[in-house]
């Protein structure tokens, strides 16, 4: 922790915010969005839907139990939800460099200098916080001393094609075929999908699958605005026409929206903690969700055969949508969480028993 740099955190409304460097020292551009979950650092940073972010946790100690070794089962890591960190930087208040857990093999500061990724800390993160809830998500940047940068905004272009697979990958020898649309998918979503005797055919963002010989068809979490997904959303209205069970997660539920033919809209500041409450329309009983995307579904144009699943507790927004009477549904948050609150792993079966049902009515 010796001789450490300063650098700035600029936002694009002109505020400076200045700390201590203990990532990689190199001048970054993105969104600066918070979440407020206490622990899993190491899933948040590898997870592909913070793309293009810069991220500020509002817990004020960041790295107290290090970073897991990067153990491999199936073809996936095991401790992480992707090969890379993928948020642009990480932005806390207090960095322990002393770290302690019966898995970890190396420091956060460690790890961000491995995968090139800027980190500071000594930030009032409180301050910044409240900043970006009555503001909304910022542009901002941490510029190091002689590296100036531009401003980047990462929703003006297709970042899922940046963090899709480039090639077509299969997982598992189960009962059931699913084709996995890779738009930046967490690996825990993989493994709920093996654990439930499926095989995984994962493929790449812009791949048709619409004429694929499976059981059903899973749209995964990704980065950014849904709508520079056009591609998939042609390829998922295809599908739409059959009777083929569809599942999707975050931007899928977004992507799926879309393709029924309803419109999509950025959150103020959107949704990225372990505590989201979330309640199906019509029932007493709510769920605790983990949640990470930062635009909706505008429900008032939900098509006639559709319907809200979820509704979001906070601030009534959507939280999932169904068909009426065709098996197709998605959720806006996480429910294979990693990390976060497993209330609705339920829903890999409800997606399973759709495969079942439609295997039974052949």
């Amino acid at each position: 922790m010796q001789n450490l740099k300063k650098a700035r955190l600029v936002l694009e409304d002109g505020t400076i915010f200045e700390g201590t460097s203990f990532g990689y020292e190199k001048s970054v551009s993105g969104e600066v969005v918070f979440y407020t979950a206490m622990t899993g650092y190491p899933e948040s940073l590898t997870d592909p839907s913070y793309k293009g972010q810069i991220l500020v946790p509002t817990y004020p100690m960041i790295g107290n139990y290090g970073v897991p070794k990067d153990a491999y089962q199936e073809g996936l890591s095991q401790f992480f939800e992707s090969d890379k960190i993928h948020c642009t930087a990480l932005i806390i208040s207090d960095y322990s460099s002393e770290y302690s857990h019966w898995n970890s093999q190396k420091s956060l500061g460690e790890w961000l200098k491995d995968q090139k990724v800027p980190g500071l800390f000594g930030i009032d993160t409180r301050a910044l916080t409240k900043k970006l809830r009555e503001h909304g998500a910022m542009l901002g940047k941490i510029v190091f001393a002689g590296q100036e940068i531009d401003f980047y905004d990462p929703n003006k272009e297709n970042i899922v094609a940046q963090v899709s697979t480039p090639d077509i990958k299969e997982y598992g020898k189960g009962k059931y075929k699913v084709v996995l649309v890779d738009c930046g998918v967490k690996y825990n979503i993989i493994r709920c999908l093996l654990k439930r005797d499926i095989t995984v055919k994962r493929v790449p963002w812009n791949y048709d699958f619409s004429q694929e010989d499976c059981d059903g068809i899973f749209l995964s979490n990704g980065p950014g605005d849904p709508a520079q997904c056009w591609e998939t959303i042609e390829n998922i209205r295809k599908v739409l026409d059959t009777d083929t069970p569809v599942m999707g997660i975050c931007l899928g539920n977004q992507l799926m929206a879309r393709a029924a033919g309803a419109d999509t809209y950025k959150l103020k500041y959107g949704h990225r903690s372990h505590n989201q409450p979330v309640m199906q329309p019509g029932q007493s009983r709510c769920y605790i969700t983990s949640q990470n995307h930062g635009f909706a579904i505008d429900d008032k144009t939900l098509p006639e055969n559709w319907e809200p699943l979820f509704v979001n507790v906070n601030d009534g927004t959507n939280e999932g949508i169904c068909h009426k009477y065709k098996p197709f549904f998605s959720a806006q948050f996480h429910p294979e969480a990693s990390s976060g609150p497993v209330d609705t792993e339920y829903l890999f079966d409800l997606f399973v028993e759709k495969m079942k049902a439609r295997h039974i009515n052949k």
